[in-house]
């Protein structure tokens, strides 16, 4: 069996809990304590992080309304990330949190000068999950027609990310020295304009907070295109990733990591997680049953599709479930999770395709919480790392779904040596690279 220890991420957003289920939490998570309280739940267990995802839009591609996306609270509603990112800094003490902010959202100054506060709360724990937005209904939001072609919206990140790692570079480490002698609180020396002229952005700087714990926060992205994975393998410091089973895993790895060697950095200073979504039963017969149940229903099939049409502009309602789409599909949206969901040349059923690929999953693991624990082992031991990023199969989040995994999954991968039992390191940049 592997030893090979590997890390263990939630991904989840500010957003409705299962409200209205069997096993709900209270329906009203919006002050934040649900969200602390797991937050502490997983520090126990000691994942390395929360990621909080955010969109900037109230979706209508499926069916051309935003009825199914309120009435089953698909992304939305939710609340910004960045406050909940400071609630759950300042109340943990291990477990790194990091939050999804935009790069046509924020003007550069003000998400560095964010990043950074953010990050001093943490204690050096926060981390910035770097998205451009994939959707028109967005880019709307903020004053445009709609956004720019994906392969702009990259090369403007890629300037974009140059410009905040100036400004996070405008302190120098020892900048603060906290003289009394001289009445001197920072050496202003040490703490330069950057004059920064690019083709689409530009900022004197310097930034007026204190430099980062870390430096500059850690960086999260989630590349699925090649143009996604080449910005991933340059800039990431840990990676969100999707893949059909344990041979796309292998590929999409090896791919970015070559990526990274190309960009001129160490690939193991990228850690790709992929996102998973276990289902556990006391028995092997009971997980089945609680995953056919979830998977077969007109419910589900539903709420997966327009979930998958809020981010991919694609409104899939008028195919036929029970055949293949008739003409591969484009998007100015995340192409890479299309892809991914779509399975081009399978011939596959739309109703095969949500059935197999509706939670976002990059591998099925139903059973014990022994009998996921051996088959995560093995896919981490075939794939060669680095982890996985854990969301619920619903899309939603509860109390016992949290317990399943804090208190039924992770005992079963830390009695075979695969996730850590206690945290070394201080910040999160360096749990990350621990092994």
């Amino acid at each position: 069996m592997s030893k090979k220890r590997f890390h263990l991420g939630w991904f989840t957003n500010f957003g409705v809990d299962e409200w209205n289920a069997q096993f709900h939490s209270d329906g009203m998570p919006w002050d934040g304590d649900f969200y602390v309280d797991m937050a502490k739940q997983l520090e126990r267990a000691c994942f390395d992080f929360l990621m909080l995802e955010d969109t900037l839009m109230l979706s209508d591609v499926y069916q051309h309304s935003t009825e199914a996306y309120l009435k089953w609270a698909i992304m939305a509603p939710k609340h910004d990330p960045a406050p909940l990112a400071a609630l759950i800094g300042s109340a943990t003490k291990n477990l790194g949190v990091i939050a999804t902010l935009s790069t046509m959202a924020y003007p550069p100054f003000l998400l560095a000068r964010l990043c950074a506060t953010l990050d001093h709360i943490a204690h050096g724990r926060f981390g910035w999950n770097i998205v451009t937005s994939g959707e028109d209904l967005a880019a709307q939001n903020f004053g445009m027609d709609k956004l720019p072609p994906r392969e702009l919206r990259y090369e403007m990140a890629d300037e974009y990310v140059e410009l905040v790692n100036q400004l996070f570079g405008s302190w120098d480490e020892d900048a603060v020295v906290r003289d009394y002698e001289t009445d001197t609180y920072a050496d202003f020396t040490k703490v330069r304009p950057i004059n920064f002229k690019g083709k689409y952005f530009s900022s004197r700087g310097p930034l007026n907070t204190v430099r980062c714990p870390q430096g500059k926060p850690t960086y999260l992205q989630a590349g699925g295109s090649p143009r996604g994975r080449a910005f991933a393998g340059k800039h990431a410091d840990s990676i969100i990733a999707v893949a059909n089973g344990v041979e796309g895993m292998k590929a999409y790895r090896d791919d970015v990591r070559a990526k990274a060697v190309e960009a001129g950095r160490n690939p193991d200073d990228i850690k790709v997680l992929f996102l998973i979504a276990p289902t556990i039963g006391e028995t092997s017969e009971e997980a089945r049953a609680k995953h056919e149940r979830l998977l077969h229903s007109d419910l589900f099939l539903k709420r997966a599709l327009a979930l998958y049409g809020s981010f991919t502009e694609v409104d899939f309602s008028p195919f036929n479930l029970d055949e293949p789409l008739p003409y591969k599909l484009t998007t100015n949206g995340e192409q890479g999770s299309l892809d991914k969901f779509m399975q081009w040349g399978s011939n596959k059923t739309l109703r095969q395709l949500t059935i197999e690929g509706g939670n976002s999953a990059s591998l099925e693991l139903v059973g014990t919480p022994d009998e996921v624990a051996d088959k995560m082992g093995e896919a981490m031991e075939a794939v060669g790392g680095d982890g996985f990023l854990i969301t619920s199969p619903s899309n939603r989040i509860n109390r016992k779904y949290l317990i399943e995994i804090t208190e039924g999954l992770v005992p079963a991968l830390q009695k075979r040596g695969l996730t850590r039992t206690a945290y070394t390191r201080t910040l999160l940049k360096d749990t990350l690279r621990e092994f």
